[in-house]
């Protein structure tokens, strides 16, 4: 079997896989909370994408991995995580938290698409094997990343979302 439905079957069920695991065990609890507390939530999960840099570490991905994805992938999740680690701290100043966490999941979002934009021009899924011990990121962390911000999303636009 080539490598490109193997990636896609992974990528489809990570996505299943969180999506059950969310509706069970994440949603309720994120819903119950404070919406400041959801949000300090997800910035903690998301302060973690500074590891993304492990894209452009030699020794880590095959020195074939594609640069236009492993680049705007690495930044793009440093500079995330970077954001909510800010969201994180800025916590007791409202209106700076809330202009982070806007920020970390603009940035977020963006980087993620764009990466499914590079990886499809790459033809990354092809490549597979060249992403070496980072394969795990887009197949079980993205996967929860996405529908992370999607929530973050939806609580920011909820009516009462901010509380101040």
């Amino acid at each position: 079997m080539s490598p490109e439905p193997l990636v896609q079957i992974h990528l489809v069920l990570g996505y299943v896989a969180w999506l059950l695991c969310f509706g069970v065990y994440i949603w309720p609890r994120l819903k119950a909370m404070d919406h400041v507390d959801a949000q300090r939530a997800i910035a903690a999960l998301h302060s973690f994408r500074f590891f993304g840099l492990a894209f452009i570490l030699p020794g880590v991905v095959g020195p074939n991995l594609p640069a236009g994805f492993a680049t705007f992938a690495a930044y793009g999740n440093f500079a995330t995580g970077v954001l909510a680690m800010l969201a994180l701290l800025a916590g007791r100043v409202r209106p700076l938290f809330w202009l982070f966490v806007v920020a970390f999941n603009t940035v977020g979002t963006a980087d993620i698409l764009i990466d499914y934009f590079h990886a499809t021009q790459a033809d990354l899924p092809a490549l597979a094997g060249q992403l070496g011990a980072t394969y795990a990121i887009p197949i079980i962390l993205v996967p929860l990343l996405m529908i992370t911000h999607a929530t973050a999303f939806y609580l920011l636009l909820r009516p009462s979302a901010r509380s101040q």
